[in-house]
């Protein structure tokens, strides 16, 4: 596996990991996460859309730049 390859994977598996912390401190009972739990799950959803973003920016990019 090559770099750009495994940048591929390394962005795939961290937004799910970014998703998935934020449904999670998203939907579970506020005595579980606590109310700063809930602003960590709306920024970790919100990197996890960043990360999507940026995605498909360096995909666009490496298409064109990286053989």
């Amino acid at each position: 596996m090559d770099l750009k390859h495994f940048h591929y994977v390394f962005i795939a598996m961290s937004i799910l990991c970014t998703l998935g912390f934020g449904f999670w401190a998203m939907t579970a009972p506020v005595d579980v996460v606590g109310s700063w739990g809930r602003v960590g799950g709306a920024g970790s959803t919100l990197l996890g859309v960043l990360l999507i973003v940026y995605g498909v920016w360096f995909v666009r990019k490496s298409r064109h730049i990286i053989t």
